[in-house]
């Protein structure tokens, strides 16, 4: 048996494995990463296709786990300090990107992605801004690698701040760059943590249109942006268990599968973190990205913890 079919088993028994009830974002994550970097990771392209189709797939079935009351909420009250976040993220970011002189459109979508959902946004922004592959390609691997960290990081400050399950939930959804980061670090945390980060995010995930469009009007570029389906099909699966509780059980095992399959997905995530990556993160946009993060995610954290957001 060759090198190469071995190392194909190998990562499909611990995709496998990771289906398991028992097994943690945490542990999937890390696994995942290191057989990338140790072994290397036999199919890369698929992998990271199938990690943000199970992504999707997972967040619409987390929304058979709440009411339309629940999301409705903790959306309508995240959406003020969403704004207030986003606009105030961009700003510093961008000021940030001059200080260190990181090219222009890297620092712009190192600022947005940072700003408002991750790779998702860095997609959108990316042909509205005229960004070229590798300027891109630099502000993923960017924060790709931040997105990583948090993942391992945020559960273990909340634990160690006793920050509680709705406390942590609005800082992972408002302070972390992309939604299978939210959704796996809140995992980690909590049920209930979950539940609220995942709306934070997804209702913060929504400001990607009209920013897309407002920085499309002002570059004259005519990019367009559209509603992601799955927060659509999010907000629809939790229309459809408000509309029959009589059914409450059949949502509560759904919910539960989504959650196990975010599992699944941040292993394929973690695989995806490759040695190329890591190479192709400069200095100069790397010192950008982690400002800009620990000072969104300190100042976040500082309001929570004194009561300005909650």
């Amino acid at each position: 048996m060759t090198t190469a079919n071995v190392k194909r088993i190998l990562f499909l028994a611990l995709l496998a494995v990771c289906a398991l009830p028992m097994i943690s974002t945490a542990h999937a994550l890390i696994a995942g990463i290191l057989f990338s970097l140790l072994l290397g990771n036999p199919w890369p392209e698929m992998s990271a296709d199938w990690s943000r189709k199970l992504l999707q797939i997972s967040v619409v079935g987390l929304g058979f786990g709440l009411s339309l009351g629940q999301v409705w909420q903790v959306g309508r009250s995240s959406i003020v300090y969403s704004i207030i976040g986003i606009t105030l993220t961009l700003l510093v970011g961008l000021l940030l990107g001059r200080f260190f002189r990181t090219e222009k459109n890297t620092s712009a979508l190192i600022a947005f992605g940072t700003a408002i959902c991750g790779g998702s946004a860095i997609a959108a922004m990316s042909p509205v801004i005229k960004a070229r592959d590798d300027e891109a390609a630099l502000a993923l691997a960017t924060v790709f690698t931040l997105n990583s960290v948090a993942l391992l990081v945020f559960p273990f400050f909340g634990h160690l701040l006793h920050l509680s399950q709705h406390q942590f939930g609005i800082w992972a959804g408002l302070a972390i760059h992309d939604t299978s980061s939210v959704v796996g670090a809140a995992a980690a945390y909590g049920q209930a943590a979950l539940a609220t980060g995942t709306t934070v995010k997804l209702t913060r995930a929504i400001w990607i249109v009209p920013f897309v469009m407002g920085a499309a009007w002002m570059s004259k570029s005519g990019g367009k942006a559209r509603v992601p389906l799955f927060i659509v099909g999010f907000i629809v699966a939790a229309g459809v268990r408000t509309l029959l509780p009589q059914f409450a059980s059949l949502w509560g095992n759904l919910a539960g599968i989504a959650r196990q399959a975010l599992v699944v997905t941040l292993f394929l995530i973690g695989a995806g973190l490759t040695r190329e990556i890591l190479k192709n993160v400069g200095i100069r946009p790397l010192a950008q990205g982690v400002s800009l993060w620990l000072l969104a995610a300190g100042l976040t954290l500082a309001a929570i913890m004194n009561g300005v957001i909650g």
